[in-house]
């Protein structure tokens, strides 16, 4: 706790670049190292789920996310659930000149959701062989469930900027997590959140799992346009706390979920140390060739009309999806092979375990990714800062 001024008491808060791991005592070699995890029932090889984010998942790099070992997540509000074709709209979305490229966003998302669509691209996913993970905001969650109903979907994942289990409001109803769950017959996931309390509420109130983080992401402006937000790593520690706590409380261990601000695999290492169960990433994945964003990336919120808070940023191609999660790396910064950094990581850290990962030292050290490295950051190798 630091005094920020007279009488004003903070708390310091810490994210990826601020801290470091300290290799274990015991070291294993990578091919011991698990890196599955179950989440609500789900069995994942790998512990990431692509963002439900339009120039991030559509029907074809869903199945493709699937058979590499992740769960990709369905945007139900995005262009793929307004357009029966919305190949043109990421088209021009992708090509509009950055001065334009927020209008042209806005101009997309005004053409109406679609209840056909949400059953289309469901029965598309199931088709193609995808796990079918889908995600409504808390104000369409009701409705949405009762357009699928059940056996349809592995997961709903309910996910706006902020969500509370104590929402106040004229317009809706706060959606009941559990009557969610009845009427899809799948594990509800609920995000975003960022401290200890607003956790534990969630998981009290029937979420599933829990997505932690406000504003991280590379195309969200939440953090500037709003001012709100907690760094990562400690948003990952508090939230964890709330679902040990919980877990103690109840005897349900309600998965956590890091959500945004992964650039590389090392801050994947970090988030599970810092006691994630699994993170959810999206501009990384964004830069595959199979993505629909045509190297593009926007944040979903981009398209509010009174208060954007996401913006377009340019990712590009680099390279397969296969290789960005699984290598072999095509550059020297740690952007691809997120999963194989993970390994090594664990493996560097005694860690055999997703949950053994999460008792790594942590220790703070700002100067960890410049020390030494003069010279890389003078030539602009291995992304140095």
């Amino acid at each position: 706790m630091v005094e920020i001024g007279r009488g004003r008491i903070a708390r310091q808060t810490f994210g990826f670049d601020d801290v470091a791991l300290v290799p274990g005592a015991i070291t294993l070699d990578p091919e011991l190292v698990d890196l599955s995890c179950d989440l609500a029932g789900i069995h994942l090889d790998l512990p990431v789920l692509a963002s439900a984010m339009d120039a991030v998942v559509d029907v074809s790099s869903a199945a493709l996310f699937t058979q590499l070992g992740g769960l990709a997540v369905l945007h139900l509000e995005g262009l793929q659930c307004r357009y029966p074709d919305p190949g043109p709209i990421l088209d021009r979305i992708a090509s509009a000149p950055s001065e334009e490229a927020v209008g042209a966003i806005r101009e997309a998302y005004q053409e109406p959701v679609k209840d056909d669509l949400i059953l289309r691209r469901i029965a598309e996913l199931r088709q193609a062989g995808a796990r079918v993970a889908v995600s409504p905001t808390p104000m369409t969650a009701r409705h949405a469930a009762e357009i699928i109903g059940s056996g349809r979907i592995d997961a709903l994942v309910v996910q706006s900027t902020v969500t509370t289990a104590r929402h106040l409001s004229h317009r809706y109803t706060s959606p009941d997590f559990r009557q969610l769950a009845d009427l899809v017959q799948a594990p509800v996931f609920v995000g975003n959140c960022v401290s200890y309390q607003a956790a534990l509420d969630l998981m009290r109130a029937g979420a599933d799992a829990v997505l932690v983080g406000v504003g991280p992401g590379a195309a969200c402006t939440t953090r500037r346009v709003l001012g709100i937000g907690v760094p990562q790593v400690t948003a990952a520690v508090d939230c964890a706390a709330a679902r040990d706590d919980h877990l103690r409380e109840t005897g349900k261990r309600v998965p956590i979920i890091l959500d945004g601000g992964m650039r590389v695999g090392g801050d994947i290492a970090k988030a599970i140390a810092a006691g994630a169960d699994a993170v959810m990433i999206g501009s990384p994945l964004a830069a595959a060739a199979e993505a629909p964003g045509r190297g593009y990336h926007w944040g979903m919120a981009t398209s509010a009309a009174g208060l954007p808070r996401g913006t377009r940023i340019k990712v590009g191609i680099a390279g397969p999806m296969s290789e960005i999660l699984l290598g072999p790396a095509r550059r020297d910064d740690g952007t691809m092979n997120l999963f194989g950094a993970l390994r090594l990581s664990m493996a560097s850290c005694g860690a055999r375990t997703l949950l053994e990962m999460q008792q790594t030292e942590i220790v703070i050290a700002p100067a960890l990714a410049s020390e030494g490295k003069s010279v890389q950051r003078a030539q602009g190798l291995g992304g140095a800062r």
